[in-house]
């Protein structure tokens, strides 16, 4: 008698706590484990490939635009500066570029100074000398050299000229001031009258 009543209580008990805990383990440890695990992966891969490119653009692009834009400028015509003056006030507007020029450090032998009308008095002074001594003075590059439209042809070339439009024919400035742009190698510099520099030259100086 005392035996039956002691086996159902121990089956009871034993299937009680058996049954509820392992259906709430189960369920909760599963779900969060494949959550994290593909989102990670593929965010260190993507940017990885899109970084280097565009800055390998950039440089190429960079590089290839200044190397044209130098060339066009160094070729492009010697700067052309307009000094309104009157006939009769060019050359001393042209004794005043001359000036300028030498104080911001040009050198006296890289100035070319050509006159229309009246000649230079430096000019009139060494040709009382001979033109061979006038011109060896011109070939030593040493000082500013001053001549007049007739014999500007025979000049060489130098960095700066100054045309003094001071008289003479209109041929005579038609003449002088295209072959002045011509020995002018970075820059022109003309003193005279305005509304005929403009006709001869051509436009806009």
């Amino acid at each position: 008698m005392p035996l039956i009543p002691e086996e159902p209580q121990i089956h009871e008990s034993a299937q009680g706590p058996r049954a509820t805990p392992a259906s709430g383990r189960t369920a909760p440890t599963p779900r969060p484990v494949p959550g994290p695990r593909p989102a990670a992966p593929p965010r260190p891969g993507r940017p990885g490939p899109l970084r280097p490119a565009p800055p390998a653009q950039r440089r190429d692009a960079a590089t290839a635009k200044p190397v044209p834009s130098a060339p066009a400028a160094s070729a492009a015509t010697p700067q052309i500066q307009l000094v309104p003056a009157p006939a009769g006030g060019a050359l001393d507007a042209a004794e005043e570029a001359v000036d300028l020029l030498l104080d911001s450090g040009r050198a006296p032998g890289e100035v070319l100074v050509i006159t229309t009308g009246e000649q230079h008095p430096w000019a009139a002074h060494e040709l009382s000398f001979g033109e061979t001594s006038y011109w060896a003075q011109h070939d030593a590059g040493d000082d500013v050299f001053y001549t007049d439209a007739a014999a500007a042809g025979r000049a060489a070339s130098r960095p700066v000229v100054v045309v003094a439009v001071n008289g003479g024919s209109d041929a005579a400035a038609a003449t002088a001031l295209p072959l002045a742009l011509s020995r002018a190698g970075a820059l022109l510099i003309v003193c005279g009258d305005p509304q005929q520099i403009n006709s001869v030259l051509g436009a806009g100086v």
